[in-house]
Order: structure tokens, then sequence, then C-alpha cells
């Protein structure tokens, strides 16, 4: 019994871990839209999250068959992981290039005051599809690490109820904050590089990602804080 705890208690983790992408993926969204639908966009994505990887666990024996081969181009094997994570991940890198630029070489427009129910849609259907891969990655991870399905049912519902939590206060703060907001961005694109990379065979741990971000959100709080008394 206490291998299981130990073995939850590290899943949890884990998987809270990789909701972060999720998370500052949907805050980075949610701030194009008014306070209602902003909320309404952090639960729709975070809740369909958990209906996902609930659904995937349900369908492990054929989640298990996306690591086999398809097919070989270029002496590179391409399973059915392989090409949701390269999909997803170009998806991600079109997505944080397109909003840095946006946000940083085009001129600011004043918000308008309600977005389309069509744009809000297109949000929740973006959402779905970066769902879906972190989704698929995060269960094939689950299996790799353990066997019994209630450890890995019981640590998604726990990690949707803090990334629920969490949820509100990120995206809170990256809103605020315009330079955390880049760096949210930033740390999307490089995430979005893994997974091609990782589509491609060529593993990149996701540690030193974590830890160069975090490292640079050490430099960009320290910048903000410093900043003002030398204004």
């Amino acid at each position: 019994m206490t291998d299981a705890i130990i073995a939850l208690i590290t899943l949890i983790a884990l998987e809270v871990v990789l909701g972060i992408d999720n998370i500052i993926f949907i805050s980075i969204l949610a701030d194009k839209l008014e306070g209602k639908q902003r909320t309404q966009l952090r639960l729709w994505g975070i809740g369909l999250a958990m209906i996902l990887r609930l659904i995937l666990l349900a369908f492990i024996s054929w989640i298990l068959k996306l690591d086999h081969t398809l097919f070989t181009l270029l002496n590179i094997d391409f399973s059915g992981k392989g090409i949701i994570l390269l999909l997803g991940g170009l998806f991600l890198i079109y997505k944080s290039t397109r909003e840095i630029y946006l946000k940083t070489e085009l001129k600011k427009t004043p918000r308008e005051p309600s977005v389309k129910a069509a744009s809000f849609r297109r949000m929740v259907g973006e959402v779905i599809m970066l769902d879906l891969v972190f989704s698929i990655d995060s269960i094939i991870t689950a299996v790799g690490m353990v066997q019994e399905l209630w450890i890995m049912y019981t640590a998604v519902i726990v990690t949707v109820i803090i990334m629920l939590i969490a949820s509100g206060p990120i995206s809170e703060f990256i809103r605020k904050h315009p330079s955390f907001k880049i760096l949210a961005l930033c740390f999307l694109m490089m995430i979005g590089v893994a997974l091609v990379a990782e589509g491609l065979h060529f593993k990149i741990p996701k540690g030193y990602i974590y830890f160069s971000m975090a490292f640079a959100v050490l430099v960009d709080i320290i910048q903000m804080k410093t900043l003002p008394k030398h204004a």
C-alpha cells in the first residue's frame, strides 16, 4: 500500500508539472476575453483536459499502440504518438510565435467590449487540440510509471483539481504583467520545439526546459522588483 501511495504522489507531482503547459496556454488565450468568458474558457479547457485523460485511460490498450511504428521516412520511424506530438508542437510554435508578433510588432488597439461567439468557439477548439496532445503524452508517461489504473484515474482527478485552483491566480498574474506574458509565450514555444523533437525521436529532457524557464522567471522577477527603484 505504501508503494502505491508513493507512486500516486509521484504521478500527481509529474502531472501537475506537465499541466503547467496547459494552464499557460489557456491563460494566454483567455486574456483576449472579458471577465466571464475568461473564466469559462479556463473551466472548459481544464475540464476538457480531465475528460480527455479519463477517456484515454479507458482506451489504454489503444493508446499504447500509438507507440508502434506506422511508417518510416528519411530513416525516421513515425508512430501515431509521434505524428500527434509533431503536429501539436508545430501548432504550439506557430501559435506562440504569432502571439509574440501581435504583442510586440503591431500597434496596440483597444480591447473590444466583447468577443464574438465564433471566436470563443475557435479558442475552445484550439484548447481541445492542445489538450489532446498533452493528454496523450501525459497518459503514456503515466503508463510508464505505474500499472494500476486506479492510481492513474486518481492522479488525473487530483491534478485537475489542483489545476483549477491554480489557473485563476496564474492567469491573473500573466494578464497583469506583460513581461511575464511574453516569457510564458517563449515557454510555450520551447515546449513546442520539445514536442517536435520528441516526435522526431530527439528527446529533450523536460527538466532542462523547466529549469531554464524557472531561471528566466527568477531574472524577470528580480528585474521587475529593481527597475522601479531606478525610475
